[in-house]
């Protein structure tokens, strides 16, 4: 795996959260008082109309269902997935039902997508998490990733929050990247996985945000807004170091949607504060005198 980031001229020194995660605390050392979020989520996954994989082992007509190998990006690499498996996702379930797959070989191409994002979501797909896991602290009663350097972690080591995008010529947070591809999937609960672990990581660059964002901005439909308020919280909660910023001014030179929502969300955070300082507001705001 990769080393993680380290803090640079335009990083951040404190951890930022997504909407799914106001709080943040340590690393606890004990693992007997975490649970996974595969065991707090199987609940919801129950009652969800989209079809989710049993996030236990995989056995019975799951292990005896056919194998299918999938051609991963430029370079060709290969993985090799059971077909129930990969049908928990519409996107997989409608390639194995149609013409896309080879049916000889049983062979799906996938050359627009990344090896590295690509081998985290068969590994959600098998084991209901992803590398590192989010695990739960009973004793802070908060949701925290599991240690990098845990010796009982299969000797993985260091794992690195971005992943470098060669098409688009950009490093980019991973866990962006994997919402954008559960979102293609049809993964809504990766989604929301991604979502909240990114909202963990800290240390991460001024320019790394902004080309995800931008990022996101481009593999997000409008309609979902959950990941592009994250990012518009994140620079107004940051603000002070995205203004000192010279990737942020190169990028708000370029313009686009992001600027334009960031505008209105800016607008909304000073109406709000105005509206809490207003004497009218212990009263009645909603009253007029």
């Amino acid at each position: 795996m990769f080393a993680r980031r380290t803090h640079h001229n335009e990083g951040f020194s404190k951890p930022y959260s997504s909407s799914f995660d106001k709080h943040r605390a340590g690393k606890a050392t004990s693992s007997k008082q975490k649970r996974s979020f595969r065991d707090a989520a199987a609940a919801v996954r129950k009652a969800d109309k989209v079809k989710k994989p049993d996030h236990g082992s995989p056995v019975g007509s799951t292990l005896t269902s056919p194998i299918v190998t999938i051609c991963v990006g430029p370079e060709q690499r290969l993985f090799a997935a059971h077909e129930d498996v990969l049908s928990h996702s519409p996107f997989f379930a409608a390639i194995c039902r149609g013409q896309f797959l080879e049916t000889v070989t049983k062979r799906v191409n996938l050359p627009e997508e990344l090896p590295e994002i690509f081998s985290s979501v068969l590994e959600y797909l098998y084991k209901g998490d992803y590398y590192p896991r989010l695990l739960h602290n009973k004793r802070r009663n908060t949701w925290e990733l599991e240690e990098m350097e845990n010796n009982n972690n299969g000797g993985r080591g260091h794992v690195e929050s971005t992943v470098v995008h060669h098409g688009a010529g950009q490093v980019l947070l991973k866990d962006t990247m994997l919402y954008c591809t559960a979102d293609k999937y049809g993964l809504d609960e990766l989604k929301r996985l991604a979502l909240r672990k990114q909202g963990l990581q800290s240390g991460i660059q001024c320019s790394t945000i902004l080309a995800s964002a931008r990022y996101a901005y481009a593999n997000t439909p409008d309609s979902d807004s959950k990941l592009r308020a994250h990012y518009l919280a994140l620079i107004i909660r940051s603000r002070a170091t995205f203004k000192r910023s010279g990737t942020m001014q190169m990028e708000m030179e370029k313009g686009g949607m992001m600027f334009f929502d960031l505008f209105v969300a800016i607008c909304n955070h000073m109406d709000d504060m105005a509206h809490a300082k207003s004497p009218l507001f212990t009263k009645s705001p909603r009253t007029p005198h």
